[in-house]
């Protein structure tokens, strides 16, 4: 693979001289336990200094995960929803938090996810909520910020910087992987192009520059082109303008 970065190295130019600042975080989602991908991941932020937040499924999640977590600092555990069931109706997209089923039902689940993520992470874990395929009712995030929630993140650029009140939203923009097709890498000509369309629509001030420009990606299903992607753009970025975000622990 050896995709043509220049339009990216244009766009990166631009942010150099203009001195803007790019926060850039890193979220990776499905973590249950320890596995070589995941070891592969843990290397890989350890060498570009980049931590990535680990989306674990609360209901699922091993002794042996804690434990591994507790030993590598660059992986930062937060909430999956709580067992990453599909509710949704046949024919409709997947979702966990969307209104298929009872909102009670729905804030009992997250208030487990949180009690059992904190009870396997202790202090590691941050307070932030990721709906399994990124979809939540409106409805379901007024309620994040009673259960102890301070963060939710979805997917595409925020509209506003409150989910609800009392609820950020830091999301991620860029997935290298085509869930819909070979699910392998998207053609990195095109996810390039779609990268620099984002910066360039912060740049502008077509969307919200201070919400960390996020990479979404899923260790257990990378092949070779997915892991050499994520990298070589990662080191783009962090070459370029950009410093690395990571959500804060609850005072």
């Amino acid at each position: 693979m050896n995709p043509d970065w220049r339009p990216l190295d244009v766009e990166l130019n631009h942010w150099r001289a203009e001195s803007l600042p790019l926060p850039v975080w890193w979220r990776d989602d499905d973590a249950i336990a320890p596995t070589p991908q995941l070891d592969r991941l843990s290397e890989l932020a350890d060498k570009l200094g980049l931590p990535v937040h680990l989306a674990v499924i609360p209901r699922d999640a091993t002794p042996a995960l804690a434990e591994y977590v507790a030993a590598r600092a660059s992986l930062v555990p937060v909430v999956h929803g709580w067992a990453h069931t599909n509710h949704a109706p046949r024919g409709e997209k997947k979702a966990e938090f969307r209104l298929d089923r009872p909102l009670d039902v729905m804030v009992t689940d997250a208030q487990a996810g949180m009690a059992r993520l904190r009870s396997v992470f202790g202090d590691n874990m941050r307070q932030m909520f990721v709906p399994p395929w990124n979809r939540i009712a409106p409805e379901m995030a007024k309620q994040l910020p009673k259960l102890g929630y301070c963060i939710l993140s979805t997917a595409t650029p925020r509209k506003s910087r409150l989910a609800a009140p009392g609820l950020e939203q830091i999301n991620t923009h860029l997935d290298p992987i085509d869930w819909r097709g070979s699910r392998g890498l998207i053609s990195p000509e095109a996810l390039i192009a779609q990268t620099v369309g984002l910066l360039r629509d912060r740049r502008e001030g077509r969307s919200d520059n201070t919400e960390p420009f996020g990479i979404l990606t899923h260790h257990l299903v990378h092949d070779r082109g997915i892991w050499a992607f994520t990298e070589a753009l990662l080191n783009k970025l962090l070459s370029g303008p950009a410093t690395a975000w990571i959500a804060p622990k609850n005072e």
